[in-house]
């Protein structure tokens, strides 16, 4: 009997224990995130929001003139979907992680190529990018660790780290005016090769106008630096018009492409190609 009852005690407990388990509290430092477009390229985060909760910040709970990891829990994260440039710098496309060294008159912003949430495995590491920006008074205080992308323009926007009664803005510079003068003159310039291939390349296999898909092809063919597969693709197009003698010479360039490139697949097909209309 009392080991029965032992057995329903321990029972109990471990049943108490695992629905403790499941029960969630609040974060001291709720996570959070952005994402602003700025131009043409988005800028995005990840990061943690610890509260004041009637502390002294900077020079006290973050002392001055040591590493931060800029938030609270994991690693702070940003990334870009374009090459920026930040305070002047150039900083190429992808994710960083962001640690900073807080001063009275000066903070150092550190730029990290992203590889974990794991803060400490930064600092004896040599950052992509350092900047030193000027600290700003509030004259009110942010209760919340707050990071936001601000003032923004077709050229750039200012980077905000925000906490009680200090903002420390980064200037981000980004690249719209070269992106759009590009799209401008692609689009204005025509379809490219790759555009003409794959247009005759569809068609063709339809197989309802050929002549209209060898047209196609052949504008990606007849160009610079045709590649080995479109040749075959004109090839074939010849071959099924009936036009064997240009299929041929068409399967002799493939192959002749194929073997610069070493595609060895390329090649046993134009080779048993020119086989089978040569008869």
């Amino acid at each position: 009997m009392l080991k029965k009852l032992s057995f329903a005690l321990l029972f109990i407990a471990a049943a108490a224990t695992m629905a403790l388990g499941q029960i969630r509290t609040p974060a001291a430092s709720p996570a959070a995130s952005f994402s602003q477009t700025v131009g043409l390229t988005e800028i995005k985060g990840e990061y943690s929001r610890p509260g004041v909760k009637g502390r002294v910040i900077f020079g006290d709970l973050v002392p001055y003139d040591k590493v931060w990891r800029t938030g609270a829990n994991a690693a702070t994260k940003i990334s870009f979907s374009d090459d920026v440039t930040v305070e002047g710098n150039d900083l190429k496309a992808g994710a960083y992680a962001i640690l900073t060294k807080p001063g009275m008159s000066s903070w150092d912003v550190h730029f990290y190529k992203y590889e974990s949430g794991n803060f400490g495995s930064y600092l004896d590491k040599e950052p992509d990018l350092v900047v030193t920006v000027t600290p700003q008074e509030l004259p009110f205080s942010v209760h919340n660790f707050f990071i936001t992308v601000a003032n923004l323009e077709n050229d750039g926007g200012v980077l905000e780290f925000i906490w009680d009664k200090t903002i420390v803005p980064v200037q981000i510079g980004v690249h719209t005016h070269k992106a759009v003068m590009a799209n401008i003159d692609r689009v204005l310039g025509g379809p490219s090769n790759g555009d003409y291939y794959a247009a005759g390349q569809y068609i063709a296999s339809t197989g309802e106008n050929l002549e209209k898909a060898l047209k196609y092809v052949q504008k990606a063919t007849h160009g610079d630096s045709p590649r080995f597969w479109q040749v075959r693709q004109e090839s074939l197009i010849l071959a099924q018009l009936g036009r064997k003698a240009e299929a041929i010479e068409a399967a002799k360039k493939s192959l002749m492409l194929a073997k610069e490139a070493g595609n060895d697949d390329y090649i046993r097909m134009n080779e048993k190609s020119i086989k089978e209309w040569s008869m």
